[in-house]
């Protein structure tokens, strides 16, 4: 594995559901370069601080650390865990699935069940078992067996999902690339910044709870101030069966993807305008996309103070908001070579006239 396989693998594989980040924090801090003035917020989010030949316009780059997931929300006198999900989960994603629930005494593996279809009605059959009919079932017999193994009410739940590089070496399989995979970008793009002199100061974001309301989002637009901000997400892919182009045109190693659309936030558009130009530039391949369902901490963040320039820049996935997704190598780096070349020319005169 080379550098970027092995941070991709390694902040992937960190538990980081909502609310529950740290080891994803500590990952983030680790892996910041040198020179950087570190600070976090009382909610859990950390902001990295590269300063650059002017002290303005404040360059913000935000990803978000946690993923989907659950927690712990009742223990039935069986030993059956009951559980509230972090996050947006679709039903049919998650039954037979392994999870880790993270306790005081260590980690317990768990799988997802439900009543089995030998004892279910045909009417029965033929419907979504709903999240809340299903368990968690660790081999216990007995509340007080899933109590004796250290599970308590509150316990954060992890989906099971190791890395992998696939058939294609290009592509990459594993959980959480929403939003590991903004992340890695942002620490990928201040070492490089690091590295040669940039007209701005760039903070580097890693936000908590953006799965449960963008809430690491707000706090940290507000702490910082941005003068402009780029959102680094990931993307739904809609190069699998079932998904119509005019539902999602975004395809696998086609290239980065700029949200023009979401139902929270329409980017600003001389901003939106230069990540098309620059990518056109240097002759990295752009996918441009509109989400309807969905949105990112771009909401949050360009309505802090009196509004913020924000564009969201994403890698495309497949099969996000489940225990396991793929991405595509090309995209990553396109993704990263356009993050960097933006912040170099985010001067003060180019971001004045964002809203001039």
């Amino acid at each position: 594995m080379d550098s970027t396989e092995l941070l991709l693998k390694r902040i992937t594989e960190a538990p980081g559901v909502s609310g529950y980040e740290h080891a994803v924090r500590q990952i983030m801090r680790a892996e910041l370069p040198a020179g950087v003035v570190i600070e976090q917020d009382k909610i859990g989010s950390i902001i990295a601080r590269l300063d650059g030949t002017q002290p303005a316009p404040k360059v913000m780059l935000a990803g978000h650390m946690d993923e989907i997931g659950f927690m712990v929300r009742y223990i039935t006198d069986e030993g059956f865990i009951k559980f509230v999900p972090l996050g947006g989960w679709w039903d049919q994603v998650m039954l037979a699935q392994r999870v880790v629930i993270k306790t005081h005494k260590g980690d317990v593996i768990g799988v997802l069940g439900a009543k089995p279809p030998h004892l279910i009605s045909k009417d029965e059959r033929s419907k979504m078992v709903e999240k809340r009919d299903m368990y968690i079932d660790i081999g216990a017999r007995s509340a007080a067996e899933v109590k004796e193994a250290g599970v308590r009410l509150g316990d954060p739940i992890i989906p099971v999902s190791e890395f992998a590089i696939l058939a294609n070496p290009k592509t990459y399989l594993s959980k959480a690339w929403d939003d590991r995979i903004g992340c890695a970008l942002t620490l990928q793009a201040l070492q490089a910044l690091a590295g040669a002199p940039h007209p701005n100061t760039v903070y580097g974001v890693g936000t908590v709870m953006e799965e449960v309301g963008l809430r690491g989002a707000r706090t940290t637009a507000f702490a910082i101030a941005p003068d402009v901000a780029i959102v680094l997400e990931s993307d739904i892919a809609g190069d699998v069966p079932g998904i119509k182009p005019e539902e999602s045109a975004i395809k696998l190693g086609h290239g980065p993807s700029l949200l023009v659309y979401d139902y929270a936030m329409i980017p600003n558009l001389k901003l939106r305008d230069l990540v098309i130009d620059t990518a056109k530039e240097l002759d990295i391949p752009l996918q441009l996309s509109a989400m309807e369902g969905g949105a990112t901490d771009g909401a949050a963040i360009h309505l802090n103070a009196s509004g913020v320039p924000t564009v969201v820049i994403s890698v495309p996935a497949r099969h996000i908001h489940s225990h396991a997704g793929i991405i595509h190598r090309d995209d990553y780096d396109g993704a990263l070579k356009l993050l960097i070349a933006l912040v170099r020319r985010l001067d003060a005169a180019t971001v004045h006239n964002l809203t001039a």
